[in-house]
């Protein structure tokens, strides 16, 4: 297993595995489809961005891409994995892999918006919940989230 930085090639391979890590948590597919410019990753945003992909047996099966706010604070922006690595380690790998470069980085500050079914993940790594705000979807709020390093 290893995490190396994305290339622009990789915009359809970590679009597709945004999609199939959203759909997991229950969304239809006409939401998936709503969502569809939120969640496709272009080759102009990997190459405006930092974005970093995990591979297990030469297979991409998850990444995690970050945005640089402030000197010191950093805006975790994306960490998905493919639906069948999920709850088995591969998220908490990128997190610590990701929270690694910020302290080498000296980021003071990451935040975060929480996918809703995400927030208890975000919570046992050491995140804290800071607000809220209410979603395209009635009565569905996406956690604000932050962690001090």
């Amino acid at each position: 297993m290893k995490i190396e930085r994305a290339n622009i090639n990789d915009n359809e391979i970590l679009t597709e595995i945004t999609k199939k890590s959203k759909a997991f948590w229950g969304y239809s597919e006409e939401q998936i489809l709503k969502w569809n410019d939120d969640l496709t990753i272009s080759k102009d945003y990997i190459e405006s961005n930092n974005a970093f992909k995990l591979l297990n047996d030469n297979k991409v099966i998850g990444y995690y891409s970050y945005i640089i706010k402030e000197k010191e604070i950093a805006r975790l922006d994306n960490l998905f994995v493919l639906p069948e690595y999920i709850g088995k380690g591969f998220g908490k790998y990128l997190v610590n892999d990701f929270l690694k470069l910020m302290r080498n980085l000296k980021i003071k500050k990451i935040i975060l918006d929480s996918e809703p079914n995400a927030t208890e993940f975000y919570l046992r790594i050491g995140f804290e919940k800071i607000g809220e705000f209410e979603t395209s979807i009635k009565n569905r709020f996406m956690p604000i989230m932050e962690m001090k390093l």
